[in-house]
């Protein structure tokens, strides 16, 4: 008895928790309608009922705790459960442990504790792998300290980096900030071993690039000197997004910049009031977005006039991989006439997700609570029974779709790496023809009235570059695994 009992509190309370959480009308919906005879019949049914799953699912939980063959552990059964509840939902709500909690956050905000270093394994594989400095980030401890591009990681806080992970490795680098981490490496080019002490900083990890880098390691904006055409790339809409953004195209504006090529191809998407802050900047006045959720009054999100660049054509480039916030903000700027959109057709995400604290704060649920909708009223989501000819999807304007192959997708991986990477590349030079960027250029020369860029056709197509990885369907393993302590 006391077992069962135990079994229907702990299930109970903990998914009530989630329940109450998820669903703040609960309880409350009924108190907010006019007063009539059924109200309270309706309310003590729907509660019947809810309390009736709840004693279905506890007493499923006792059995398992009782008579399977061997003992369970507890918490691994509740958290399978609320996995399992998310599975049904879609595949972007799920619930996130107190061990994943940490790195989830960390990606969202792009801000952590660490020394300012993205490393990997070089080659990729094998047993001459070598953890690598890729790239310091200006500015970081790792940076002031002298650590360099090509900079071979041996040891960190005394323990050798050979059998490591590379998650352990980034653990071991990544902690609050204040404290010391211990380094030994061996510089680039040199049989000499050095070790080094470091005091962790915030690390934000940027999300506004450039096309190359200037020779002091930051981002150069200005693509085209000559006809002043910028070139923003944004890999994520993180808390600092807006920012870098207005920073990068300051520093344009102050160049003389007369159209820009906003990159968002391969953008997974980010912070809903992160788009919407983004999108402001470049429209004058009316809606960006609006949201309406089960529980909510539609909200639309308005642009303000104070603060917005105008006078300069723009040309937005997205892919099949450009998803979520890159879509609220290519949607506002086509529905407005303020950019034309170049590349492909997007993913199709058009749902908003808030992230729910449980356990006072010690793991999460990331829930679906709303759709969003384009200033035209559409939802660009592509359900799972959505067809080809269906309306989901930012699609590229007339006479600007431009789709890559998978073989194309490989190339321009491999070609990317090559022109992010801050050391002199190794191996022969990897050439791309880009024609999604030769098309935007095309319409913002045209707006200028100036002719385009002349640029180099396509290579013939070479066997796949060492370490580039096979086309997916998914943006974040199409790109390097670089990771940043």
């Amino acid at each position: 008895m006391l077992r069962r009992r135990f079994a229907w509190v702990l299930v109970c309370g903990l998914i009530g928790q989630i329940f109450h959480e998820s669903h703040p009308a609960w309880g409350q919906e009924n108190a907010a309608a006019p007063a009539t005879e059924e109200a309270p019949a309706i309310q003590s049914a729907t509660s019947e009922q809810y309390f009736e799953l709840m004693r279905v699912l506890a007493d499923a939980f006792e059995q398992v705790d009782q008579n399977y063959v061997k003992e369970v552990d507890r918490r691994k059964l509740v958290e399978a459960a609320i996995r399992g509840m998310m599975r049904e939902l879609d595949p972007f709500s799920n619930y996130i442990n107190p061990d994943d909690l940490g790195n989830f956050r960390d990606e969202v905000e792009k801000e952590f504790g660490g020394i300012g270093i993205q490393v990997g394994f070089i080659p990729p594989s094998g047993a001459n792998r070598r953890l690598t400095v890729t790239a310091p980030l200006p500015g970081t401890p790792a940076f002031k300290a002298g650590v360099r591009p090509g900079d071979v990681i041996l040891e960190i806080n005394g323990k050798s980096v050979e059998q490591m992970e590379m998650t352990d490795a980034v653990k071991e680098m990544r902690g609050p900030a204040g404290e010391d981490v211990n380094v030994t490496l061996q510089h680039a080019g040199s049989n000499e071993i050095v070790k080094l002490t470091m005091q962790r900083a915030i690390i934000e990890v940027p999300t506004v690039l450039g096309d190359t880098h200037k020779t002091d390691g930051s981002w150069n904006f200005m693509l085209d000197d000559q006809r002043k055409i910028g070139y923003i790339r944004l890999t994520g809409f993180s808390r600092h997004s807006a920012r870098e953004l207005v920073e990068a195209l300051r520093e344009l504006n102050d160049a003389g910049m007369k159209g820009l090529v906003f990159d968002l191809r391969f953008n997974p998407g980010g912070l809903l009031n992160i788009a919407v802050e983004i999108a402001d900047l470049f429209i004058e006045e009316g809606k960006i977005v609006s949201t309406k959720g089960r529980n909510t009054v539609e909200r639309p999100a308005m642009a303000r006039k104070e603060g917005t660049l105008s006078g300069f054509p723009i040309a937005v480039l997205v892919n099949r991989f450009s998803a979520s916030a890159s879509e609220i903000v290519s949607a506002a700027l086509q529905d407005h006439d303020r950019a034309v959109i170049v590349g492909e057709r997007t993913y199709g995400k058009g749902s908003v997700q808030n992230v729910i604290d449980m356990e006072g704060g010690k793991s999460a649920l990331k829930l679906t609570t709303a759709s969003y909708h384009r200033p035209n009223g559409k939802n660009i989501h592509r359900f799972p029974d959505s067809k080809e000819e269906d309306d989901w999807g930012v699609r590229p304007n007339d006479g600007y779709a431009i789709k890559f192959s998978n073989e194309d997708l490989i190339r321009y991986d491999a070609y990317r790496r090559q022109r992010d990477d801050i050391r002199a590349p190794e191996g022969p030079r990897v050439e791309f023809a880009d024609s999604q960027l030769n098309k935007a250029l095309e319409y913002i020369s045209s707006k200028l009235g100036v002719a385009p860029p002349v640029k180099p056709e396509p290579a013939p197509a070479e066997t796949k570059p060492e370490g580039a990885p096979a086309a997916e369907t998914k943006p974040e393993e199409s790109r390097p695994d670089n990771r940043n302590p």
